[in-house]
């Protein structure tokens, strides 16, 4: 019970590592609201867990006001976000990327962020304590071709993590990022292009583990991260990733 009497915010919480993270601080003992655009995958995993279903567009400022709100009325305080809704494009050449997808794709990986703390941090200043957790990606350290815009949207997350970690670790407040691989999320055929065989072996091939991030993986990073386990942790982008990046 690791996380017993926090409270955490998980958006993206309604599938794939979001709902890993949800599970498993659940199972710690953390309050969660689970802030999804899909309502259904929202409610789903609240009803498994105990947690609460909270609609949430995370690139919509009156949006996360609104989640933000929510939170404060059903606890009076935020103990944890995880910033782990997001998107990315279809592979193809930086070029050919339609400006409306480069714009959805900054919108909700990095303009979230910003909207998150602009909402939550002020609480935890307050507080003089707090654990944000944005979860970037490999492609933010080790960028491949084809995911440009991708790529640069979670190496803005790292950077972000950072300066977010320096200027707030003196009201008590730290930041880290997590960095998976690919793993079993409604994004594996985004990033693959197509799901088949031998994409999946081509894929795995460049992870030395031998196999894709899961949900249960970043469960379990990100509870660590965001409890007081880690309390002398901030600024931190750790790799999940079975050795993806070395």
């Amino acid at each position: 019970m690791r996380l017993a009497g926090k409270t955490a915010i998980v958006t993206g919480g309604g599938s794939g590592f979001g709902a890993g993270i949800v599970r498993k601080f659940r199972a710690e003992g953390a309050e969660v609201i689970i802030a999804d655009l899909n309502m259904d995958a929202a409610e789903r995993i609240a009803a498994e867990t105990g947690g609460i279903a909270q609609h949430a567009d995370v690139a919509d400022g009156s949006s996360v006001a609104a989640l933000a709100q929510a939170a404060m009325d059903q606890w009076g305080r935020v103990d944890i976000v995880v910033n782990n809704a997001g998107i990315t494009h279809l592979p193809m050449p930086m070029e050919d990327v339609p400006e409306d997808m480069f714009d959805r794709v900054f919108a909700v990986n990095a303009k979230s962020v910003y909207l998150m703390a602009r909402e939550i941090v002020p609480h935890m200043k307050a507080a003089q304590a707090g654990a944000i957790l944005n979860i970037a990606s490999t492609a933010g350290l080790s960028p491949r071709p084809n995911l440009n815009w991708y790529n640069a949207s979670k190496g803005w997350m790292i950077t972000a993590t950072k300066a977010m970690a320096v200027e707030l670790a003196p009201q008590g407040i730290r930041v880290n990022a997590l960095c998976p691989v690919a793993g079993e999320t409604p994004l594996l055929s985004s990033f693959m292009g197509e799901d088949t065989p031998e994409m999946r072996a081509k894929f795995l091939s460049t992870i030395p583990l031998g196999r894709f991030s899961t949900p249960e993986d970043m469960g379990n990073a990100a509870c660590f991260l965001c409890s007081d386990e880690a309390a002398m942790i901030t600024g931190a982008a750790l790799e999940v990733d079975g050795g993806r990046c070395i």
